[in-house]
């Protein structure tokens, strides 16, 4: 029953995903409002149907991190120009993962790894800063969060080898492309499948971290 609730709501956000691609494009722009936070909303009830999570306190974190993530959604489709807020709720999601990949598990935390992605991460920033203007010290700030927090699903999945930690690790990257291609495309040069690209893999990673949730 719960393979088929999974696989139901699969389904759905690959449904509900698809036709907000397909509205950023071809329109209508009210398909845009809703089925964006509905594909959102469908990734959070998909985390909540797992019988056996990997931990309870990393279930309700992963869910917290989503529920950000969702009025981080919200915020950046609002007609007003509501970016920091958006950046403000996507980077408490951040954060929120990052204590659930790095507090739930009994494993030793080393910085060995964190380097790299710190390096990726300046590299992008000293790309983009001349095009951000005053908001270099917030994106400078969220680079090196998301960096961190893909460290630290690293860091969980080299602890524990945990089949679903290898979830919660191809999530992070995936978001750290996302926010990658999304900055690139807002702040250096647009290109025409920036959209496409940018939820593609945006999709993929909630998808992917709310999965991380089953200990199946």
């Amino acid at each position: 029953m719960h393979v088929n609730l999974q696989l139901i709501l699969t389904t759905l956000i690959l449904f509900s995903a698809a036709l907000h691609i397909h509205a950023e494009y071809r329109g209508p722009r009210r398909h845009v409002y809703v089925f964006k936070p509905l594909t959102v909303l469908l990734i959070i009830a998909l985390a909540t149907s797992f019988p056996q999570p990997v931990a309870t306190l990393y279930r309700n974190l992963v869910i917290a991190g989503l529920v950000f993530s969702l009025a981080g959604d919200v915020f950046l489709m609002l007609s007003s120009d509501r970016f920091m807020a958006g950046l403000a709720s996507f980077l408490a999601a951040h954060l929120i993962f990052i204590a659930a990949f790095l507090c739930t598990a009994k494993q030793e935390i080393s910085a060995v790894y964190l380097l790299p992605f710190l390096i990726g991460g300046g590299a992008l920033f000293l790309l983009l800063q001349s095009h951000l203007g005053n908001l270099k010290a917030p994106v400078a700030v969220y680079i090196c969060v998301i960096s961190c927090m893909a460290w630290a699903a690293l860091n969980r999945w080299l602890a524990t080898e945990q089949p679903a930690a290898v979830l919660a690790f191809s999530g992070a990257l995936f978001f750290l492309l996302s926010d990658s291609l999304l900055a690139w495309d807002r702040f250096k040069t647009k290109f025409h499948k920036a959209r496409f690209y940018v939820l593609t893999t945006y999709f993929m990673a909630q998808w992917l971290i709310a999965f991380s949730i089953t200990a199946g």
